[in-house]
Formats: structure tokens, C-alpha cells, sequence
């Protein structure tokens, strides 16, 4: 798998599956049972370390943690991410992106925001450095945007967002995620872009899904958001994983009822 396949996977309408994984036995298993995207997410803060937040994630564990997924997924397409402060100036985003990527074997870096992050995108794609966007509820700013919230509701945010996701194509980036928007944003980006979207909570007409691994099996404490669903019922994990990726392919995930109006 690499970026001109999932290319041609949006181009022929079929969907891109990805889900995050943390370390080498799951790695082996998504990978196994046609998980095509592995995202070694800063989520792992929350659903390893036991953190609030993700904001005190390090590039050493994201790098520790992309070591252990490609171990168990040396053939898999990994994305790592960026995590908090660790691009606030353009070189060190390259240091730190170029040190995941020598030192993992991940193939691509995620990192969060619009405008913003648009030199950046261009300084790490001029480089030779994949890059995946990510716009929408964006974690890191979890406490300027006053906690988990959908983006995108009133229209005035949702052209910002459509304009931010065609600039960050145009900078360079390979593939966009977008999370916690509106269904019908979700779509017009995803038509909009030539690129391919990952939704999370962002709708089934984006060109594939992702959730995190611990929510998508149920062992996430609480109640969980509302585009979650748990594919861990009366089988195996490996059957869950394939139940996640039949259901993204099929357009059965995300139904209506894990969607945002």
C-alpha cells in the first residue's frame, strides 16, 4: 500500500480502512485481517498512559510506539503523529518529523490544524515527508476549543474548514483527516478534494474510516462519542477487525445514527 493506491481507491469508490494501533501483536492482527492503515495515534496518551489528554504525548513515545507497530506490520502502511508542540517552528517539525519517519519506518506523519499549519505541510512535503491533515476537532486543541465539540455546525466555520482542507491539498498533504463535523461537511470535502478523506465521525460519504482500536472493541471506559461502535460482540478480536473493515467497504459504517447534523 502507499499514497498513489489510496488514490485510486477514492478515484474507483472504494473505501480506505484505518484504525490505530500501539504496538506489535495488534499491529500483526489488523494488519492480518485487511486493516489497509495503521495510525500510531497521540490517542495512545489516553488509552495507554492513562492520560486526560493527549497533550502530554512526546515525539519518544510516538516513536517507541511506531517501533513496535512496524515490528508487528512490516508490510503495513503506518501514519504516526505529530504530537502537541512538537512542530511550533518549521525546523522543528522537520527534525521531529524526519526522526520519526528514519527511526520507525512509518511512512507518513498526521498533524492537526488549518491555516496554520499550511508552511509547515509545504516545508515537510518539499522535504520528501509525507503528510496527513487533520482538520475538524483537533485534539491537541482540545482546551481552545472548550472541550470535545463538533466543528463545522454554522456555516460561516464550515466554508473556513472547506477552505482549510483545499489549502492543506494544495500544500502538499496526501490524505486528510476529518473528525467530529457535520455529515453533510464531510461530504462536500470529500468532494471537493482530490486527495482522500478518513472520516471519524464525519460520515460514510468520506473516502474511508478510522477509529481508535480500544473503541472500536468496547474497552474504552465511558460512554464513548456517538460515530463510535463497538464491532467486539459475541466473537474474536480477529473478527471484529474484519466486521470493522467489511462494514467500511460495504458503506454500512458509519451509518446515520453515528453521524453529526
Amino acid at each position: 500500500m502507499n499514497i498513489h493506491h489510496f488514490k485510486q481507491m477514492k478515484q474507483q469508490g472504494e473505501k480506505i480502512s484505518c484504525l490505530t494501533a500501539y504496538d506489535a501483536s495488534f499491529a500483526r492482527v489488523l494488519s492480518e485481517n485487511g486493516v489497509e492503515v495503521l495510525l500510531v495515534g497521540d490517542t495512545l496518551g489516553m488509552v495507554i498512559q492513562g492520560q486526560a489528554t493527549t497533550l502530554p504525548v512526546r515525539v519518544e513515545d510516538m516513536i517507541y510506539h511506531a517501533q513496535a507497530v512496524r515490528r508487528g506490520a512490516p508490510d503495513a502502511f503506518i501514519i504516526v503523529d505529530l504530537p502537541f508542540a512538537s512542530d511550533l517552528s518549521l525546523e522543528l517539525a522537520l527534525t521531529n518529523a524526519a526522526s520519526i519517519l528514519k527511526q520507525s519506518g512509518a511512512q507518513m506523519v498526521k498533524l492537526e490544524g488549518g491555516e496554520r499549519r499550511l508552511e509547515t505541510i509545504r516545508q515537510l512535503t518539499t522535504n520528501g515527508i509525507p503528510v496527513c491533515g487533520h482538520l475538524g476537532l483537533t485534539p491537541q486543541s482540545v482546551h481552545k476549543l472548550g472541550g470535545y465539540k463538533v466543528q463545522g455546525r454554522e456555516s460561516d466555520q464550515a466554508q473556513t474548514l472547506l477552505q482549510e482542507a483545499k489549502a492543506i491539498e494544495q500544500a502538499g498533504a496526501d490524505l486528510l483527516v476529518l473528525e467530529c463535523v457535520p455529515r453533510g461537511l464531510g461530504a462536500d470535502i470529500s468532494g471537493a478534494l482530490s486527495i482522500p478523506t478518513i472520516g471519524i465521525g464525519a460520515g460514510p460519504e468520506c473516502d474511508g474510516q478510522v477509529l481508535v482500536l480500544q473503541d472500536m472493541l468496547g474497552i474504552s471506559p465511558g460512554p464513548g462519542a456517538k460515530f463510535n461502535k463497538v464491532f467486539l460482540q459475541n466473537n474474536s478480536i480477529a473478527e471484529a477487525i474484519s466486521s470493522f473493515v467489511q462494514a467500511v467497504k460495504n458503506g454500512t459504517y458509519p451509518a446515520n445514527e453515528h453521524c453529526y447534523n
